[in-house]
């Protein structure tokens, strides 16, 4: 199968949390380990990846600078991370393939992905990133044109405009990639987030994009089999924090989007990859998998994790 699998932020950070640059390399090498293993089984493999702590960290640079440099915008940030990272994923998954006997070539790009300057997210950002910082801190970077709240007793926090995907724009590359053998490295962090003007040129702007919505976008584009969204658990959960906790397993998409429609899934932690799994399913995809990174290679063979397909006519 072709399949894009989108690694979460526990992929790229140690148990702890720990975003120090060993403990980033170590992570990666285990998550490439359990990427090698399913390459191994025949899959052609493209990995999208997260960058929230990567970013965070640059942005606490941002906060301690601000007085002296001016700071980097994030899509800057994007692209240094999607750097870093990629180079990572490189070291760590070439030697995790030899291991296996495996001589594919990997590759990382430098991905941007389209939205809408017209997306509502632009007039009213909402998203917010970064630390809760005293008024006299955040003050320097608001001088700078960013946008931030007063949180109360919790300080300034700053926030951002989160679009919708439209496009990633180096799919064209990407598929040749993978056509000529490669294990492709694509759209970090959601990818870059740009906006086009009507002479066709393209341009960063200051957004963050969901990871796992643009990874939705990525795997229909280049004709994916299966969506696979690593995280740090083996399923999602029905009614999670209640005696009456349940895991999903095997679902078709109509039956998803029912328990979506209920509420069952946090908006800031399962909700946003429960939602991108029903989107590629929802729009042609074969059949999307969300489960925990090291059984990404079991998900593919059907027997472990929430496993979302299209909705057959007798509602199964």
């Amino acid at each position: 199968m072709r399949v894009l699998i989108a690694l979460g932020g526990n992929a790229m950070t140690g148990p702890d949390g720990s975003a120090t640059p060993q403990a980033q390399r170590e992570a990666i090498a285990v998550a490439m380990d359990h990427v090698a293993t399913v390459v191994a089984a025949g899959h052609e493999v493209v990995l999208t990846h997260g960058n929230g702590p990567q970013v965070g960290n640059l942005l606490v640079k941002n906060e301690l600078a601000a007085n002296v440099v001016p700071p980097v915008p994030l899509d800057w940030c994007g692209a240094q991370t999607q750097g870093t990272i990629g180079f990572t994923i490189l070291d760590t998954l070439e030697p995790a393939l030899a291991a296996r006997g495996l001589t594919h070539p990997v590759a990382a790009l430098v991905t941007r992905t389209l939205v809408d300057p017209d997306d509502p997210g632009f007039a009213t950002p909402t998203k917010p990133i970064g630390r809760f910082l005293p008024h006299d801190q955040a003050r320097p970077l608001i001088e700078h044109g960013e946008t931030w709240e007063d949180r109360g007793e919790k300080g300034w926090r700053r926030v951002v405009a989160s679009p919708e995907p439209v496009e990633v724009l180096e799919t064209h590359t990407l598929l040749t990639l993978l056509g000529a053998g490669y294990v492709v490295v694509a759209a970090g962090g959601g990818g870059i987030p740009v906006v086009r003007h009507a002479d066709g040129t393209v341009h960063g702007v200051e957004a963050v994009i969901d990871k796992d919505l643009t990874a939705a976008v990525l795997a229909r584009a280049i004709g994916a089999d299966a969506l696979v969204i690593a995280t740090d658990v083996a399923n999602a959960v029905l009614d999670f924090g209640t005696p009456r906790a349940h895991p999903v397993g095997r679902v078709p998409l109509a039956e998803m989007e029912g328990y979506a429609a209920d509420g069952q899934f946090a908006s800031g932690s399962m909700g946003p990859k429960v939602e991108a799994a029903m989107r590629f399913v929802r729009q042609g995809g074969g059949r999307s998998v969300i489960t925990a990174l090291d059984r990404i290679a079991d998900a593919l063979s059907g027997e472990v994790g929430t496993i979302i397909e299209p909705t057959t006519d007798n509602g199964r």
